[in-house]
């Protein structure tokens, strides 16, 4: 049971960890280009593992085009928007910030699921989305008034605007839950991905050469390789073990490891009221998620 805990949070931790690294990676790239990319890696990895895996005689497991135009739209909101609204949200606010903002997805998603699938929602979901709320007036009320602070709320909308982005493909993905295996419903997720975001990289192209520099080469490898695949892995094989209501709380690792990048790595400061987000934040992960597992 150890070692599925220590999965499911180092999933977690890869995640908000690789908040700092898109931050980093959107300063110096341009984002169609990131985005791109990162798919184009994640495929690399992920067409051998589908094979083994999941696949039936050496071959992929045949997914049908109700199944494919789903998938395609689950690229489109979870890959394309999301990382859109993260890179170009990185580019105006903190990596601590973003951090927090990504902390709303489990309170998203349980709106979107009483909105648009018509899902009751239990009272803790009800609450974990108003602490969501306060956690993100916090950072806004923080930030109102000078310029700075302009931008910085600029970034954490364009950061929450991709939150919706995977909170759509989360709701998505429940209309096809259990009819296609996961490492290959990743594959063809990012396989869309870069086909669509391939044309907006084009014109960025010359930008490659800045990979030249190992430091960023190897912090595009880090991000498309933990974020697409080695995240998603852990995961799955954490959930093998352990109750969904229990791997909840481990989102909570989300925020934290972001935190913890962003002040000891990009050297961000950590203030009070970054300190009330954070607690809000947690809170709501921790209801929200506690209320999904047990339904």
């Amino acid at each position: 049971m150890l070692l599925a805990y220590a999965q499911l949070g180092g999933a977690m931790a890869l995640v908000g960890a690789n908040v700092g690294v898109a931050k980093l990676l959107a300063e110096a790239l341009p984002i169609p280009l990131i985005a791109c990319l990162r798919c184009l890696l994640a495929c690399l990895v992920l067409w051998p593992l589908a094979r083994a895996m999941e696949g039936q005689a050496g071959r992929l497991v045949r997914v049908g085009p109700t199944a494919l135009r789903n998938l395609a739209l689950q690229a489109l909101f979870g890959t394309v928007l999301y990382n859109a609204g993260l890179l170009a949200g990185l580019r105006h606010t903190t990596a601590l910030e973003g951090g927090l903002v990504l902390a709303t997805l489990p309170a998203v998603v349980a709106l979107g699921s009483a909105l648009w699938l018509r899902e009751r929602l239990a009272p803790r979901q009800w609450v974990a989305a108003g602490l969501a709320a306060g956690g993100m007036g916090a950072i806004t009320l923080a930030r109102l008034g000078g310029d700075e602070g302009v931008g910085h709320l600029l970034g954490n909308a364009l950061v929450f605007g991709g939150v919706l982005g995977e909170a759509a493909y989360v709701l998505l993905a429940k209309r096809i839950a259990g009819t296609v295996p996961v490492v290959t419903a990743s594959l063809w997720m990012q396989g869309f991905s870069a086909a669509m975001l391939l044309p907006l990289s084009l014109p960025g192209l010359g930008a490659m050469a800045a990979l030249a520099e190992p430091s960023l080469a190897g912090l595009l490898v880090f991000h498309s390789l933990t974020a697409s695949v080695l995240c998603l892995l852990l995961w799955y094989a954490g959930l093998r073990r352990v109750p969904a209501g229990v791997a909840g709380i481990f989102t909570a690792f989300l925020p934290a490891s972001s935190s913890l990048v962003a002040v000891a790595v990009l050297g961000e400061a950590f203030t009070a009221v970054h300190g009330v987000g954070f607690v809000l934040m947690g809170a709501s992960l921790l209801l929200a998620t506690w209320a999904r597992g047990r339904g």
